[in-house]
């Protein structure tokens, strides 16, 4: 659900900045509140995670499309909706900045559809009432699934939104819609499976590290915090280095339901200054774009594409994850202890 800038107009993409950045600031305010300490090195170690667990698309069975995890609702499980937003921020920046990974002109709409609606329209409204003070792992999978779902789902008609308010496609809204929300929806089931069982393997492990007023029943025999970072950051080294390679070949949803409804994956880039600008910005940034090592020229991109193997054995694609999995976990990390430093120093 990365958008590319082609389909974002100027006024869209600046609107979405705005409101983005907006975000990012009463989410720092609000978050001198409920600083723990416990919450710094999660936000790092879960910033990496989710970078990583970004990178392994699943194919979804009959339709030639993929999906991957968009991880918002883990972390607003996990770290609180503030935390949330604010870590999902440093993700898709850095997958913006050094792999090109969706548009900079696209970031603000990108970073509010992945991490506005999981943090603070699915958790408070879905995932803390169904999950209760005392959830049991039923009642956490429930929780997950319906809050993923939700979220995908609108975070999927939003992508609709901008596109259409951007003007610069022909596409038709009612196809792009019809074509855009199942795929999330299956994406949405996946999204909350997975998210269930990383939330119950922390609430078994180490109840005290779930965000909020969850009760979870104390283990016979607690984990330290350090078991459970310990734990995440070697999945997220595991996803980053190797499972990466297992990414199916497939589109993903957005980029499937373009070419079905437009004909094309890639629409054609905008002529506009601010368009050219920002691609050339990108392409000096993006030391590792699309995950991999820079190609000679387009001719060599399209022929490795044309032979590449599954599973696509890579060493570019292990270093784009162990890469950008420490550079999420720095760049979260960083932005946590700048909050902890200044709440105690107010």
């Amino acid at each position: 659900m990365h958008m590319a800038d082609a389909l974002i107009s100027p006024a869209v993409g600046g609107t979405m900045w705005a409101v983005t950045g907006g975000l990012v600031a009463a989410c720092a305010r609000k978050m001198k509140t409920s600083m723990k300490d416990t919450l710094v090195p999660m936000m790092g170690v879960l910033g990496a995670f989710v970078f990583t667990a970004q990178m392994i698309n699943f194919s979804i069975p009959g339709t030639g499309s993929s999906g991957h995890l968009g991880g918002g609702l883990l972390l607003a499980a996990l770290l609180g909706p503030y935390a949330a937003f604010l870590v999902m921020a440093s993700v898709l920046t850095v997958q913006a900045l050094f792999f090109a990974d969706g548009g900079l002109l696209a970031l603000g709409c990108n970073i509010f559809n992945l991490g506005f609606f999981p943090a603070f329209v699915a958790y408070p409204l879905i995932f803390r009432p169904l999950a209760g003070h005392a959830p049991s792992r039923a009642r956490l999978g429930c929780a997950s699934l319906a809050a993923a779902v939700a979220a995908l789902q609108l975070g999927a008609f939003s992508v609709v939104l901008e596109t259409q308010s951007s003007g610069l496609s022909d596409l038709p809204f009612r196809a792009f819609v019809l074509l855009m929300q199942p795929v999330h929806l299956a994406i949405g089931i996946v999204e909350g499976l997975a998210t269930a069982a990383v939330v119950a393997f922390v609430a078994r492990a180490r109840p005290d590290a779930l965000f909020g007023p969850h009760a979870c029943p104390a283990p016979d025999a607690p984990r330290s915090l350090r078991f459970v970072l310990t734990a995440l950051l070697l999945a997220a080294a595991l996803f980053g280095g190797a499972l990466s390679w297992l990414a199916s070949p497939h589109p993903d949803g957005l980029e499937w339901s373009l070419a079905r409804a437009a004909g094309t994956a890639e629409p054609a880039a905008p002529a506009s200054a601010v368009h050219r600008d920002l691609a050339a910005l990108q392409a000096r940034t993006a030391v590792l774009p699309d995950y991999g090592f820079k190609s000679a020229g387009p001719a060599a991109e399209e022929t490795e594409a044309s032979a590449a193997p599954w599973p696509a054995v890579s060493a570019g694609t292990s270093v784009s994850g162990l890469v950008g999995g420490l550079l999420t976990l720095g760049v979260a990390a960083l932005i946590g202890l700048a909050l902890k430093k200044r709440r105690t120093a107010a």
